[in-house]
């Protein structure tokens, strides 16, 4: 329970430090803006066509009495625009964190430099184009992990009482898991750490992840909030990343320690 309420806490930590860096928040908002413009457009494309595309895809079906028919075709138009929100809310942050890449990257450093008690960060030394390969790489491989769960979650909400129960909750947590790995990509990959250590790393603290993620995968399902929340969550994931890995950490509530330069290098 203690480690469910500390990921928690560092939700929160994350979001009371982008607001003390009013700049840094509000260059972290832009590739979430863009995100959200091209998710937005695919899913009324997939609310406008989702039917014509079904009806092509079961020809069967053509002959079919009503309301079999409608029926039928109604609900796997409804299937497949949900699966395509599960795929929105699953991919959201993947993309969003490959489209700003360089802004997230530099959000993290400065919350490491901030906490750190040497004022320094860990920095990858990478050229950005391979970060940038990396990051893709490594967000395909975890989106694989998730749909495969994705797809046993759908057929196991298919059974009675438990799909409409215990299914949607282990959703959750599943969605929450695969959000802070994500999030806490940004830092550890900063420091080496290659994707099956960071799913390991996680899996050794899975109420540490679920207190951080399972939230704001919840905030993620109501419109335009994963916009808003995505600088933070960098922020926090980062605070996140340090504990999983044991380093230590100044009070991240105080700021900048006194007389030295905070993220923004403004001096106190």
């Amino acid at each position: 329970m203690r480690d469910l309420g500390a990921g928690f806490g560092y939700l929160v930590k994350g979001q009371r430090w982008v607001a003390r860096h009013g700049r840094s928040y509000g260059f972290g908002l832009l590739p979430g803006l863009i995100t959200l413009v091209l998710y937005a457009g695919a899913l009324v494309v997939l609310a406008v066509w989702g039917e014509d595309g079904v009806v092509w895809a079961t020809p069967f079906a053509d002959d079919w009495a009503s309301p079999w028919q409608g029926l039928f075709r109604g609900f796997l138009t409804a299937v497949l625009f949900a699966l395509g929100l599960l795929l929105a809310v699953l991919t959201f942050t993947a993309v969003t964190l490959l489209v700003g890449q360089p802004f997230y990257e530099n959000l993290s450093e400065q919350v490491d430099a901030d906490v750190s008690p040497d004022g320094t960060a860990p920095r990858s030394g990478l050229p950005l184009w391979r970060e940038l390969w990396i990051s893709g790489r490594d967000s395909l491989r975890v989106l694989v992990r998730a749909l495969v769960w994705g797809v046993l979650l759908l057929a196991l909400g298919f059974l009675p009482f438990v799909g409409q129960t215990a299914v949607p909750v282990l959703g959750f947590f599943v969605t929450g898991f695969f959000l802070t790995e994500e999030l806490a990509a940004v830092a550890l990959q900063r420091r080496g750490v290659e994707l099956r250590s960071r799913l390991a790393l996680l899996r050794s603290r899975k109420a540490l992840v679920w207190g951080f993620g399972t939230p704001l995968g919840l905030a993620f399902l109501v419109p335009f909030v994963a916009v808003f929340l995505m600088p933070g969550a960098v922020a926090g994931a980062t605070l996140l990343a340090r504990d999983l890995l044991g380093e230590e950490s100044a009070d991240d509530d105080s700021g900048a320690r006194d007389g030295r330069p905070d993220a923004e290098g403004v001096s106190r």
